[in-house]
């Protein structure tokens, strides 16, 4: 059973995302908090395996309930996921870069809600490739998306290079691995490794290192 936290200020919203997650066999709603300060407080408490968090809330936002999870070593078995109703939000980038699991529009059919937050709990991640490409189009629109290349980028071999380019994307393993005729568990490997020799926090960091280092990513 999935143990998950919604925060949001907009009580329709709350009420429809607890209705949707109540309704499945293997999601269980927590508890929900209005603002950020009573996301942090709850997840803080509850050590829930998924934190779905809005982005833009009252007093402390989303972003910075991230941060304070990131931070905490009790909260390190946490995975978050953003919801926004942005398609392109200048906290996105910044998300990805604390941590953050994955981020979904708040319109987004269910399914994609639902999906996001499976994968979010088993480890993966589900960055909307949409999404993620406006995003990173108006970074490098405004000069700021890639940065200076990470200094461990040399050590990965070919194969770990591609990988992190299609991890990039937002996809999750199985369909990155039907993109390489390779199995997820193959693809699971070589993430570990980039997590390792990249020294990223989890996936959605090793994004955040493949935009900032200017690698040439697939289009989807």
């Amino acid at each position: 059973m999935i143990e998950l936290v919604i925060a949001d200020d907009q009580s329709l919203i709350r009420m429809a995302l607890r209705n949707l997650f109540n309704g499945e066999d293997d999601v269980h709603v927590a508890a929900e908090a209005a603002n950020g300060q009573e996301a942090w407080e709850l997840v803080s408490r509850l050590r829930p395996d998924v934190a779905l968090l809005d982005i833009r809330m009252p007093g402390i936002d989303g972003l910075e309930v991230l941060r304070r999870i990131s931070r905490d070593a009790n909260l390190a078995t946490t995975r978050v996921v953003m919801i926004t109703t942005f398609e392109v939000d200048d906290y996105i980038f910044d998300a990805l870069s604390n941590g953050a699991a994955g981020f979904v529009m708040k319109d987004a059919p269910p399914e994609d809600l639902l999906r996001a937050v499976r994968l979010a709990a088993a480890g993966d991640s589900l960055l909307s490739p949409d999404v993620t490409r406006k995003v990173i189009n108006a970074y490098a629109e405004r000069g700021t998306g890639a940065g200076k290349p990470h200094p461990n980028l040399p050590d990965l071999t070919e194969r770990e290079l591609e990988i992190l380019r299609w991890v990039a994307t937002g996809l999750p393993n199985d369909e990155i691995g039907g993109r390489l005729f390779i199995s997820p568990a193959t693809v699971r490997t070589h993430v570990g490794k980039l997590l390792t020799k990249l020294a990223a926090r989890d996936r959605a960091g090793l994004v955040a290192i493949a935009y900032r280092s200017g690698l040439d990513v697939p289009e989807v």
